[in-house]
């Protein structure tokens, strides 16, 4: 510590400290006094254990010639340091007007060195280091005031515990219980004890029954957690499965209806007769739209005509075909404008199905009538194989050798309008055929 003729530090803030004047000028009696008032040492009191290890501690130094005091660290611990600006402006208040420095090696009085002395005493028999400023002083003073209080009331509740235990005391001394049964009460509670000790020890061995089960319950959670996860994505797996198999058969199913609605309007269809459309012109029958037949006034070509016979043929060929039918004394051998109808019985001759219309060539004529006569003859035998099997078709046009109703089928030395209305009759009787080889038991 520091110190001038009448200054010292504070033992807090480090501050310069002014004595008072009675504190420098002490006599010796007034010391001795002083000293005498002093309370023993901290270690011969009850302290707190802080403070003691504290005290321990060295607090001074002494230097050989008593010049000045060396203080260690404070023990008041508790006591907060000033603000900076606190200890600037009681710094500045409580250095004199001439602003005197300290000086460690001027030669401190008598009686320096007697407040001191003091001072250190007063410092080693109490837990605090003084001299202390103003302001620290009135920090401590707040903060032992404050201890006081705490202590104050923890006072006032062990005094209260010992006036409730002290209650209790009597109120068991009023009861009047004797040894006897306060040793029964003992014992009762002993055993008690034990039981509860046990049944405590039974709690315990569930408890690690139910750890060990909780655990493998939660192995099994993880588990069924895992089967689940999988569970879900074969589910969402099949259903995606499942909508690519409705859709595939839906598109199968759109697919089958088209095709049945295209089976039923085929199997309504007649590709006969569209392959084979027999209707009229005029005076004319036609077959596929060529005129078979030729009047005066309506120049008709023998093209049209031999092409027109030969779609005729080939409708009989095809007819007989389709009833496994089989002409006995002729072949037919549809082939366009050229047809011919070939004898397989007798002189087997060959009869030509077109005519060319020119006068001189009066033996092609000739076999072009025969070959129409052998026409109409494979004609009535499918006629009649017809009605042998369905007697109820009815043919309006009879055909008798050459006629068909009541013309004559030949060309030469007949009027062109008879032949022309006996191959009318012609196409009416195949029609006819046609339409019970398609539609009737055999279609």
């Amino acid at each position: 510590m520091t110190s001038t003729a009448n200054t010292v530090l504070c033992q807090q803030c480090k501050d310069i400290v002014q004595l008072d004047p009675s504190l420098v000028d002490l006599a010796p009696s007034a010391f001795d006094t002083v000293l005498a008032a002093l309370p023993p040492t901290p270690r011969s009191r009850h302290v707190d254990p802080t403070t003691r290890a504290r005290a321990k501690q060295p607090h001074f130094t002494t230097l050989p010639n008593e010049s000045f005091v060396l203080l260690q660290d404070s023990i008041i611990r508790s006591v907060p340091p000033s603000p900076t600006s606190t200890r600037s402006n009681k710094s500045a208040s409580s250095r004199p007007r001439n602003n005197p420095q300290p000086v460690t090696d001027a030669e401190p009085s008598p009686s320096s060195r007697s407040a001191v002395r003091l001072l250190h005493l007063i410092s080693t028999r109490s837990d605090i280091d003084h001299p202390l400023c103003r302001e620290c002083t009135h920090t401590l003073l707040a903060s032992l005031q404050t201890t006081a209080e705490e202590l104050k009331r923890e006072r006032d509740g062990y005094l209260a515990f010992a006036n409730k235990e002290l209650r209790k005391e009597k109120e068991r001394e009023a009861e009047g219980l004797s040894k006897e049964e306060s040793e029964k009460k003992i014992e009762k509670l002993m055993l008690e004890e034990k039981s509860l000790i046990e049944q405590l020890k039974d709690y315990e061995t569930d408890e690690r029954q139910l750890a060990e089960e909780l655990s493998h319950l939660e192995q099994e959670e993880t588990l069924l957690a895992s089967e689940e996860e999988n569970f879900w994505r074969n589910h969402n797996d099949n259903i995606l499965a499942l909508d690519q198999q409705a859709s595939h058969l839906a598109s199968l199913r759109a697919a089958y209806a088209a095709d049945s609605a295209a089976l039923e309007k085929l199997e309504r269809s007649n590709v006969y007769n569209d392959a084979f459309c027999i209707g009229h012109d005029g005076v004319f029958g036609t077959i596929n739209g060529l005129r078979l037949g030729r009047v005066p006034g309506v120049p008709v070509e023998w093209a049209e005509i031999n092409a027109a016979w030969g779609q005729t043929l080939l409708l009989l060929h095809t007819i007989a075909r389709k009833l496994d039918y089989k002409f006995e004394n002729y072949r037919l051998v549809p082939m366009g404008s050229f047809s011919r109808i070939e004898r397989i019985t007798g002189d087997k001759a060959s009869y030509e199905l077109y005519g060319s219309g020119h006068v001189g060539r009066l033996l092609h004529n000739r076999r072009f009538d025969l070959g129409m006569v052998a026409f109409i003859d494979c004609l009535k035998s499918l006629i009649d194989y017809i009605k042998s099997q369905d007697p109820t078709v009815d043919f309006p046009h009879a055909i008798s050798r050459e006629k068909i109703g009541d013309v004559s089928i030949k060309l030469q030395f007949n009027q062109e309008e008879a032949w022309t209305r006996s191959l009318r009759h012609v196409l009416l009787a195949l029609k006819i055929c046609l339409k019970w080889a398609t539609n009737g038991v055999n279609g």
